[in-house]
C-alpha cells in the first residue's frame, strides 16, 4: 500500500501537489506504527521501605496487553520525591537515547508546565493515583497502562523512530534510590 502511495505521489509531484502528497505519506506511514511491550521488571532496594506487590504485562488478546504495578509503601507519608526516567533504545545492547531527566516529583505535580518533557512522560502514568501532589501514603499503582494509549504519544503526539526500547524509571525518596521500574517494548 505505501508503494502505491508513493507512485501517486510522484504523479501528484507533477501537478505541484507536493505538500498534500507529504502529508499523506507521513499519516500513512505513522498510522502502521504500533507499540508492544516486551517486558517489565520491577526492582526495590529497600524492602523495608517498599515493596512491588505486582508488576507484570498482561496479555488480554493479541492486540490489546497492559502494563500493570503495584508498589507498597511502608514509611509514610513521604514528602520528598525524585523521579529519574532514562529512555534507552537498542543499539547492540541498550543505549542512551534522547532523554534523561530528573525532577523533583512534588514541585513538579504542583506545576506541571515546570517541565515540559517530564510532563510528556508524566501522560503514560494516566491511569495510576499518582495524579496528586505530595505526600504519598499507602501505595503507589500504575492500572493497566494499555498499548493503545502508548501508541497514541510514541506515534502521533511526538513520533519516534522504530526500534526496541527500555524506559527505566528510577524512585528517590529523600535522595535515596529506593526502586526501580523498567519497561521494554518494541515500536514498529
Amino acid at each position: 500500500m505505501f508503494q502505491l502511495v508513493a507512485v501517486l505521489c510522484l504523479f501528484a509531484e507533477v501537478n505541484k501537489f507536493k505538500f498534500k502528497c507529504m502529508n499523506v505519506i507521513k499519516v500513512i506511514s505513522q498510522s502502521f506504527t504500533t507499540v508492544e511491550f516486551t517486558n517489565i521488571k520491577c526492582l526495590s532496594f529497600d524492602k523495608e521501605f517498599s515493596d512491588f506487590e505486582t508488576c507484570r504485562i498482561k496479555a488480554v488478546n493479541r492486540t490489546y496487553k497492559y502494563v500493570t504495578f503495584k508498589c507498597n509503601l511502608y514509611k509514610g507519608p513521604i514528602k520528598k520525591i525524585k523521579i529519574n526516567i532514562v529512555l534507552y533504545k537498542r543499539f547492540n545492547g541498550y543505549r542512551p537515547f534522547m532523554y534523561n531527566i530528573t525532577v523533583d516529583a512534588c514541585r513538579f505535580l504542583n506545576n506541571q508546565r515546570s517541565n515540559l518533557i517530564f510532563k510528556f512522560f508524566y501522560e503514560l502514568v494516566a491511569n495510576s493515583n499518582m495524579d496528586h501532589p505530595c505526600p504519598y501514603e499507602d501505595f503507589v499503582e500504575l492500572r493497566e497502562l494499555s498499548t493503545q494509549y502508548v501508541n497514541n504519544l510514541f506515534t502521533n503526539v511526538l513520533p519516534f523512530p522504530e526500534g526496541d526500547y527500555q524506559v527505566e524509571i528510577n524512585w528517590y525518596a529523600y535522595d535515596i534510590k529506593r526502586a526501580v521500574v523498567k519497561v521494554y517494548g518494541t515500536l514498529s
